[in-house]
């Protein structure tokens, strides 16, 4: 298993209590494979985003990276297993202005002290999989909201993690571009052996992932197959 949530409780403070996020969450997502977490807005979707990404602590249970198990970890060794492991496909792009598409991917691996003509390689490699290979040169204004969210995800993929982390990918686009970036996902895991996790609140596109979890009040119910 490439990403590993086991018996996962968080709560954030509320007033004089505790307010439950998780209750008791346990997920396998397996390297190649796509799995969609779906509920209501506020649910618990954006909670078990952010713990699996290990953005935030849990209060009790276990997340396993790759193999790696994060309890106990530094906040250094958390920065760089995100970085070397862990992609995040966020709900709006935000793209730098000032960089073509080929820049945006470019910086990643300037973060992670990658050579520059390694970068530009990857980076073509990247857009050319994500089907914006003449679209290297534009910069986002130059972009549709599709291929905007399409450099997003390559983006992500920079790196070469063996988790993608993703979050409402479809919430700005029209049923048409939303289909095509689920599409991507789909094929892109697949390709490229990631253990995937789709945080959405829309099933129209979910024929293509491999199972789909239910949360609702922060509890996850054990994942079925899609269709």
């Amino acid at each position: 298993m490439s990403l590993n949530l086991t018996d996962v409780t968080l709560t954030y403070p509320d007033g004089t209590g505790r307010l439950t996020a998780l209750d008791h969450v346990t997920l396998d997502v397996p390297r190649g494979s796509i799995t969609a977490v779906v509920g209501p807005s506020g649910s618990g979707k954006s909670s078990l985003l952010a713990v699996a990404a290990t953005l935030v602590t849990p209060d009790a249970g276990t997340v396993t990276v790759d193999g790696t198990p994060t309890t106990g970890l530094t906040r250094g060794r958390l920065t760089d297993l995100r970085r070397n492991t862990i992609g995040i496909v966020f709900q709006q792009p935000n793209l730098l202005p000032a960089l073509t598409a080929a820049e945006q991917l470019q910086v990643m691996a300037h973060l992670d002290g990658r050579s520059p003509a390694g970068a530009r390689a990857r980076a073509r490699d990247l857009l050319d999989a994500v089907g914006l290979a003449d679209q290297a040169g534009r910069r986002p204004h130059q972009l549709s909201g599709g291929q905007r969210q399409r450099v997003n995800i390559a983006r992500a993929l920079m790196n070469d993690p063996a988790v993608l982390l993703v979050d409402e990918p479809t919430s700005a686009l029209d049923h048409g571009r939303g289909a095509a970036v689920i599409d991507l996902l789909s094929r892109l895991t697949r390709q490229r052996g990631t253990a995937t996790v789709l945080v959405t609140h829309d099933r129209t596109h979910l024929t293509v992932v491999d199972r789909i979890a239910e949360v609702h009040d922060g509890c996850l119910s054990a994942p079925v197959p899609a269709g």
